[in-house]
């Protein structure tokens, strides 16, 4: 694990503090109460994308501001409960808050049946298992003056449903074994086993000295027990914040005994300071674990108490607090900074997307990762052997990709008339390796070979070659992109065509695009050559796409897969030279490359993603049609589209195809099938209900029927746009 102080937050930062709470909605931090100088009634909210505070208007029935009060957060739900309003003053009310819209609502749980209410408290723990809040423990005030402080340490249990906050009723469930001893300012965490069991973990906090000591609370019996722990236990502690990730409990700072062979003060001294220790706790193995920090100065927060911590994307976010020193000091310094710790290496990217591709360049991108610092990217070049075999009548042929080999995916390209570059794609994978072929397609020893058309009512595409599972991925376009590429950075001007895969909603929607092959790219009448089974690197860049025009190869390769921990650059890491010298290997025409991307971060290289292969154009071929818009009418579905961006000469024709129902889509749903539904010059076709009612309805993520477009020039046809129409 390691440190990150979170530097250069934008938006209105609020004043540093201690007593607050913060729970996580997704990538946001959410921050209520908590003070320094009186109580404070403000909502902050972090972003941890935009690494951007901001305060939400909000409205409703707004709660005072209070201090060590209980905080959860269910869905875009948070609510509040108890605390300290004021000196010696402790609430018992109940607030929701509804995050859409940020509207506060005052709640009235009903009593529970079995005895009394919670009483006003502070100090005690709220927390979420299943659809249950569990409060436990805390600090009351005995005496009916608040001026008078009667301090009444608890141990009660109360639950709360809040499924339907509306009718809610407070619960005194009956428990067994004996339950810990009173408290307050104790953390408590939710935990479910790998086995789906549910428990509530009790540590630490105060009841005249500082506690040490770790329940569990099981959920389905309702049964406490205090495990025995082994490993190095860290010391007793009250007001320190805890957070569940996976199996693991992550315990930082608050008061803690003071070690008597580090009191170099005087004998009057209190024997309790403020810690910045990080302490882990394996929920699974009931065992204390020690913790690798790095010793720098400001390596690491600071010591503090009355800090909080949340859990986003397994980082533990921790903000402000008390600052740490010892009790006969009389300044009290809130610390002002915020941290994350990281807990684990990145989990793989989704696959590799082909944003467009050109002769000599392929742009690509992959799905982000929300722990990533950066991303290495990855190239292999391969060969594609191709076969085309003949159809029962004679007639038709059919484009049968080898099963060794990955998909293959040539070029995509953006819609013309896709007005807002950030709209995220719904992006499939193509479902064959290569489509139905029209007239004419470049093979490997001359420039074209004739290939029938099929009929229009019967064409039909096979593919022998399973595509590997595809995740959706969300790409951002902009107006420019850099090309990038392991030893210069240049801007590149993309002159050639694109293909595209696009996904339209009925009515009107506007598609979005992705990738699909075509024979006509594809199609290799000679053997395949041996592959080169050699990783080489691209680059590691921070962004999530990259447009790649060459690659390093090193001529005495060591250890491909060496990249495991490594400083994140500003931009681009340039490669250098470690294990021999590094050649610098541009990209070829009509070549196909295979590419992987893996995840970085401050614990090392997570797992690399699926393999997906995309290939450079062949010069004189027409690029993809693009911005599709299929619209629903009376007869069946309007199609229209734009003419390639890249025509290299005059667009002779275009074809559509439908994908339909077959025993072999059943059987595998990457093995469609395709009838031509449409031939002509026209831009734009009308596809009748009679082929739609025949239509395979994909169902891999959103049920959709998927159209492939494609334009022919005097030399062929090009790749085509595969559209996935959502139903």
């Amino acid at each position: 694990v390691k440190w990150n102080r979170v530097t250069n937050s934008s938006g209105p930062i609020p004043r540093p503090r201690h007593g607050h709470r913060a729970v996580a909605i997704k990538e946001l931090m959410v921050v209520f109460g908590g003070g320094n100088e009186g109580i404070v009634d403000e909502l902050h909210v972090y972003n941890t994308v935009t690494n951007q505070w901001f305060i939400p208007a909000v409205r409703g029935d707004i709660p005072p501001g209070c201090a060590a009060y209980g905080f959860v957060c269910d869905g875009t739900r948070l609510f509040v409960f108890g605390g300290m309003v004021e000196y010696g003053r402790y609430s018992d009310d109940l607030y929701e808050l509804q995050a859409s819209r940020w509207e506060w609502k005052k709640l009235s749980p009903r009593p529970p049946h079995n005895g009394p209410p919670p009483l006003p408290r502070l100090g005690h723990s709220f927390t979420l298992v299943g659809d249950q809040v569990f409060l436990f423990g805390g600090l009351a005030n005995e005496s009916d003056d608040p001026k008078t402080n009667i301090p009444r340490y608890l141990n009660d249990l109360y639950t709360l449903d809040i499924r339907n906050p509306n009718s809610a009723v407070w619960e005194v469930p009956p428990t067994y074994g004996s339950p810990p001893p009173p408290r307050e300012s104790h953390t408590a965490v939710g935990w479910k086993d790998s086995n789906g069991h549910q428990r509530l973990i009790v540590y630490g906090g105060m009841n005249g000295s500082r506690l040490g000591d770790l329940w569990m609370l099981d959920i389905g019996p309702m049964s406490w027990s205090c495990p025995v722990v082994s490993g190095p236990c860290p010391l007793p502690r009250s007001l320190h914040s805890a957070i569940c990730i996976d199996d693991k409990m992550f315990v930082f700072g608050g008061w803690v005994p003071l070690v008597i062979d580090e009191m170099k003060l005087s004998s009057h001294e209190k024997e309790w300071k403020c810690s910045d220790n990080l302490a882990t706790y394996n929920l699974r193995t009931l065992a204390w674990e020690t913790v690798a920090i790095e010793s720098v100065e400001d390596a690491a927060p600071r010591a503090r108490a009355g800090h909080s911590s949340v859990n986003i994307n397994s980082r533990m976010y921790l903000w402000s607090g008390r600052d740490g020193y010892r009790k006969a000091w009389n300044n009290q310094v809130c610390c002002k900074d915020l941290w994350f710790l990281e807990t684990k290496k990145p989990p793989a990217p989704t696959r590799v997307q082909l944003v467009r591709a050109s002769t000599h360049t392929l742009e690509v991108s992959w799905g982000s990762v929300a722990i990533a610092d950066a991303y290495l990217l990855q190239i292999q070049k391969y060969e594609i052997g191709m076969k085309v075999i003949s159809n029962v009548s004679g007639v038709q042929r059919i484009i049968v990709a080898p099963k060794t080999k990955p998909l293959v995916t040539v070029p995509q390209g953006e819609s013309e008339s896709e007005p807002d570059q950030s709209k995220p794609m719904d992006v499939e994978p193509p479902a064959a390796a290569a489509s139905t072929t029209a007239d004419k397609a470049p093979t490997a020893d001359k420039n074209e070979t004739k290939t029938e058309l099929p009929k229009p009512d019967s064409a039909t595409e096979e593919s022998d070659c399973p595509t590997p599972p595809h995740e959706t991925t969300t790409t951002n376009q902009t107006d420019s992109t850099k090309t990038v590429s392991a030893s210069d950075q240049s801007q590149t001007t993309l002159t050639t065509p694109s293909s595209t895969m696009a996904t339209a909603e009925p009515a009107t929607r506007e598609a979005t695009k992705s990738t699909e092959a075509t024979s006509d790219d594809t199609l290799k009448n000679e053997a395949p050559t041996k592959p080169d089974h050699v990783w080489h690197d691209v680059a590691i860049v921070k962004s999530t796409s990259l447009i790649v025009n060459q690659y390093l190869e090193k001529v005495d390769q060591a250890d491909p897969d060496a990249v495991d921990v490594v400083n994140i650059p500003d931009q681009v890491c340039k490669f250098s030279a470690k294990n021999g010298t590094l050649r610098k290997v541009l990209l070829e025409p009509g070549t196909a490359y295979k590419f992987r991307v893996a995840a970085l971060n401050e614990c090392g290289r997570g797992p690399f993603s699926d393999v997906s292969a995309f290939k450079t154009c062949l010069p004189g071929f027409p690029g993809a049609p693009s911005a599709i818009k299929i619209s629903k009418t009376l007869e069946g579905a309007s199609i229209s589209w734009e003419p390639p961006t890249s025509t290299n000469g005059t667009i002779q024709e275009y074809s559509v195809y439908l994908a339909v129902k077959s025993s072999q889509v059943r059987q595998n749903p990457n093995n469609m099938q395709f009838i031509r539904v449409y031939l002509g010059s026209i831009p734009r076709c009308l596809v009748p209900h009679n082929h739609l009612g025949s239509a395979h309805i994909d169902c891999s993520t959103k049920p959709a029927i998927i159209f492939r477009i494609a334009a022919k020039n005097q030399k062929g046809y090009g790749p085509a746009t595969q559209v996935r129409w959502l139903q």
